[in-house]
């Protein structure tokens, strides 16, 4: 099977610290270089110093930085690195190549897929027709892996809870709705709402499978450039 999404121009280097949510530094080949973070959550327990990293090369000019952080070499319990994909925009690009070869047989044929369609007065990431049916998709990517159960949200996020809640209402409204965690490794047991740092995302997440939401959990392949959704991981809500 072919990769869900292929990087180029990748490079190893060492983390050496974020001096804000944009910016990484980064030693590469000797040389301190600073680094487009492509995530603006916390990933305090993946941006260690010291840590290794994956950087993609960019040459464009009206850029700031020559790169950007995408990949991060996470400690495994065997002592090996297990790689995260910290891209926030994988998600997405990987969701759309999956839903389009039939989302692992949740569909037999799909005859439309549309990016960032309105419902309401929310945006959603796909929207598909599908065997007859007509399907929203919201996508969220997860980096947090909380002794093996990987968990979202790393940091409060009301715009979250309004999408869940506005897939509530596309569900009632006769479409189709799902919600998809994209977890962006591998290596997790389960997947769960982290009620501990917004209580009411997973409040909103357990009204709306009880609303015909259908919540879906995959890990991915990760490797120094690619990543791909692979296996359905088991939500707990």
């Amino acid at each position: 099977m072919e990769a869900d999404i292929v990087y180029e121009g990748m490079e190893r280097g060492v983390f050496l610290g974020r001096p804000n949510r944009f910016v990484a530094e980064a030693e590469l080949g000797g040389e301190v270089v600073r680094c487009h973070v492509k995530n603006t959550g916390r990933l305090k327990e993946l941006l260690l110093p010291g840590a290794g990293v994956w950087l993609q090369r960019c040459e464009k000019a009206e850029r700031k930085t020559k790169y950007s952080l995408i990949t991060v070499e996470k400690p495994g319990p065997d002592g090996r690195a297990a790689l995260v994909n910290i891209d926030s925009q994988a998600p997405n690009e990987a969701a759309a190549v999956w839903a389009a070869r039939g989302a692992d047989g949740l569909f037999r044929e799909v005859n439309l897929l549309k990016r960032e369609r309105r419902f309401g007065n929310s945006r959603f990431d796909l929207y598909f027709e599908a065997d007859g049916r007509k399907c929203f998709m919201e996508v969220k990517g997860v980096t947090l892996d909380a002794a093996g159960v990987a968990k979202f949200p790393d940091a409060p996020t009301e715009r979250g809870v309004k999408h869940v809640e506005e897939l509530a209402a596309a569900a009632a409204a006769g479409y189709e709705a799902y919600l998809l965690f994209v977890i962006q490794m591998k290596g997790v047991s389960s997947f769960a709402p982290n009620e501990e740092t917004h209580p009411a995302f997973g409040e909103a997440l357990q009204a709306a499978a009880h609303a015909g939401v259908r919540i879906l959990a995959r890990d991915c392949i990760v490797t120094e450039n690619t990543m791909t959704i692979d296996r359905e991981v088991p939500v707990r809500l």
